[in-house]
């Protein structure tokens, strides 16, 4: 009963609509993440960059992303090696502690 009125297509659009809104939610948060990662901007850039966001949501991920995407990788791979550092300095702590 309820299919005929909600035909196949509208269940394939409507589930399109749905996983892009999820992908548009991941990029945001990713673009949060990048910002309050970022060493060279200072915190009035930090915030103003958030209220773009929060304001214009899509437009200001996108802008982000096409000023500062480029960059977004060596941030996230510099993160990444400052944690893999910290974890081997406290491996290295613990090894040698219980000697």
């Amino acid at each position: 009963m309820f299919a005929t009125s909600y035909p196949l297509l509208d269940v394939f659009v409507s589930t399109l609509y749905f996983a892009l809104f999820i992908v548009w939610i991941i990029v945001i948060f990713h673009v949060m993440v990048d910002i309050m990662r970022s060493h060279d901007l200072s915190g009035a850039a930090k915030a103003a960059w958030v209220l773009f966001i929060l304001i214009l949501p899509l437009v200001g991920s996108l802008i982000y992303l096409v000023v500062r995407g480029g960059s977004m990788h060596e941030r996230q791979m510099h993160a990444v090696a400052a944690q893999q550092k910290a974890f081997e300095d406290y491996i290295r702590k613990v090894a040698n502690s219980k000697e």
